[in-house]
């Protein structure tokens, strides 16, 4: 954490400029959530700006300053699921559309990475491995911010490194993840 309780509790008071530190110290982890959640950047812009919104008009329901990172990534999070939802209600295109597109060159052809692979997992499986892996939040705190016990956050992690390894091959998961 490298900013101090005292800038939290006068972000808490109303101080608008100690909550525009806070949100400059933690928008380079904030904008990463986002993008693994929303898969482009404009998106993920988005759903940063909301959940800034959303912190900045209920802070004073901070409970506590030391857990202000955790309470602006779980706002982070919610929001982006709710931004998700919203996008599926979107009109899938037909295969035989896509499967044109794909031979007349007019799209390419999807290749698996990390970010897509990231993007089929369950839920709760992603957000314990991005929290984890990206931002080395030791697994108590993961278990604080998606309201589970840490013994379901390992399990959590251990299914999700299962399914990148048969998602991604044994060669790709070796050379980028171990």
């Amino acid at each position: 954490m490298s900013y101090s309780i005292q800038l939290v509790e006068l972000a808490v008071a109303g101080d608008k400029e100690a909550f525009e530190q806070l949100v400059k110290i933690e928008s380079e982890k904030l904008y990463k959530i986002a993008y693994l959640h929303m898969r482009n950047k404009e998106d993920a812009l988005d759903v940063l700006q909301e959940a800034t919104y959303k912190a900045y008009i209920s802070i004073h329901q901070l409970k506590s300053p030391v857990y202000f990172s955790t309470w602006l990534v779980k706002i982070l999070i919610r929001t982006a699921y709710k931004e998700l939802e919203r996008k599926k209600k979107t009109i899938q295109l037909p295969e035989e559309t896509i499967q044109f597109l794909l031979e007349s060159n007019q799209i390419e052809a999807p290749s698996i990475d990390l970010s897509e692979a990231l993007s089929t997992l369950n839920v709760d499986y992603r957000n314990a491995i991005t929290l984890f892996y990206y931002y080395d939040l030791p697994i108590r705190t993961i278990a604080t911010v998606l309201k589970k016990p840490q013994s379901t956050v390992k399990t959590y992690l251990r299914r999700a490194k299962l399914e990148l390894k048969k998602t991604l091959g044994d060669d790709y998961y070796a050379k980028k993840l171990i």
